[in-house]
């Protein structure tokens, strides 16, 4: 580093701070939000029936979000957009952005929502069986009601986040759990004069939730901006060049997230082919590495924002002193969590199986999950950062290359051709995010070295 880019201890630890203070409140958002379609999981499977009302739910969350997760992905641009104006001072620039965030959101919904309508009849042609396709479809169609809330939510998100505004997300998640938890009691086994629903009462109960956090947001978004000095909301207009320029930075993004979650969803059906054992073993180390996940992704939107804001304010020394402080505490987090794996794999295998052979096989895919922890928060956290300087690009094409045309074939290759069984494909997963990470902590120092 250049002497005159140097600073001081003082404000390295400043820099770390205000990092750290930005990313908490959104890591607990970010767990809120896995905890709520564990909390659905864990209800259903008290139904008298309880494997295919598990495999129904999980089955209808998996098709469900990969639509939904997609669609969300193309407003991840309004973090450059409302950052860069939030950090020079644009206000009411940050402002266009969020009407028309909304009006993408608002455009977006009806054709995500004829996608999922399609998922049911699409399994039954794939041969998935009728035992979960029946209770799962009326499942889905409560779900698919959610998306308009789920997708305003996002946008409402993006904005507050990106103005430094984010303990009323983190609020609204874990309480969104709350109000999730009592639905599912309430409609999935008939309390309170309310026939029961089974896990269809769980759709809609997910449902409600995502209405209940737009509500949240919204009355936050009203009070942040009733103490701003700007003219009235009506004189902002919909601007097709910026609803366009959204989508041209939140295309890649959308496309990065939709090859990261196809190439770990492309993992589990080549797993399957192996037997219910290694198939739950594999579950297992998945979960484990999910949850760790949730901690740089929180990270990630923190960097996305700060680094969005210094380049706002024309400062890209500052930027890039964000960036790595990002970068350093969500690599510091996996590094401890790949130690835990190590240290604790059998324990943590255990919590999921008492069977002997499942534990065997969840705790050595701990092992290699351990070693790809360091890269995953690596590769996340650096995605994050390079959206705030609106590269997002690099992550997709980092995220194809390393997982589909390398770590996915040579998982295959090692699976059945060398007969490593399920630890060659999480091999191959090792190596594409190895890959990956390593490709990203390249493009963020380029981009600013």
């Amino acid at each position: 580093m250049p002497v005159q880019d140097s600073i001081p201890a003082s404000g390295l630890r400043a820099d770390f701070n205000d990092t750290l203070r930005l990313a908490l409140p959104l890591i607990f958002a970010e767990l809120g939000w896995m905890t709520m379609g564990i909390v659905d999981v864990v209800m259903v499977g008290r139904l008298p029936n309880s494997a295919v009302a598990i495999g129904a739910t999980g089955l209808g969350q998996s098709l469900y979000h990969s639509v939904a997760i997609f669609g969300g992905g193309l407003l991840l641009g309004m973090d450059t957009f409302v950052a860069q104006a939030f950090g020079r001072e644009d206000l009411a620039d940050a402002r266009r952005t969020l009407v028309n965030g909304l009006f993408l959101a608002c455009t977006l919904a009806p054709l995500l929502m004829l996608v999922v309508l399609s998922w049911a009849p699409l399994v039954r042609y794939f041969g998935i069986s009728t035992e979960l396709v029946a209770p799962m479809s009326p499942f889905l169609r409560a779900l698919n009601w959610g998306t308009m809330p789920l997708l305003v939510y996002f946008a409402l998100r993006r904005y507050l986040q990106a103005v430094n505004v984010v303990h009323p997300i983190m609020f609204a998640l874990i309480s969104a759990n709350l109000v999730n938890a009592f639905g599912n009691w309430v409609l999935i086994y008939g309390h309170l004069g309310f026939s029961p629903m089974g896990i269809t009462g769980s759709g809609w109960s997910t449902c409600f939730s995502r209405i209940y956090l737009v509500f949240v947001l919204a009355i936050t978004l009203f009070v942040v901006e009733s103490k701003r000095r700007l003219p009235t909301w009506f004189g902002t207009r919909i601007d097709l060049r910026r609803v366009f320029g959204l989508l041209k930075l939140g295309g890649p993004s959308a496309a990065q997230i939709l090859l990261e979650i196809g190439a770990f969803a492309a993992a589990t059906a080549i797993c399957a082919r192996l037997g219910p054992v290694p198939l739950s073993g594999h579950e297992i180390a998945l979960n484990c590495a999910a949850l760790s996940f949730m901690v740089p992704l929180g990270i990630s939107s923190a960097a996305a924002v700060r680094v969005g804001q210094e380049m706002g304010r024309g400062n890209p020394a500052a930027a890039r002193h964000a960036g790595w402080s990002a970068m350093a505490i969500g690599v510091g987090f996996m590094a401890a969590s790949g130690v835990a794996f190590v240290t604790f794999s059998r324990n943590i295998a255990r919590l999921f199986s008492h069977d002997p052979a499942v534990v065997q096989v969840g705790a050595k895919l701990l092992l290699v999950a351990a070693a790809f922890q360091l890269f995953d928060g690596m590769q996340t956290v650096a995605t994050g950062a390079l959206r705030g300087t609106g590269d997002t690009r690099t992550p997709m094409l980092a995220n194809l290359v390393a997982y589909w045309f390398l770590g996915l074939p040579l998982g295959y290759f090692l699976c059945f051709q060398l007969h490593w069984g399920v630890v060659g494909v999480w091999t191959g997963l090792c190596i594409g995010l190895i890959l990956i990470g390593s490709a990203l902590l390249l493009a963020w120092h380029r981009r600013l070295p």
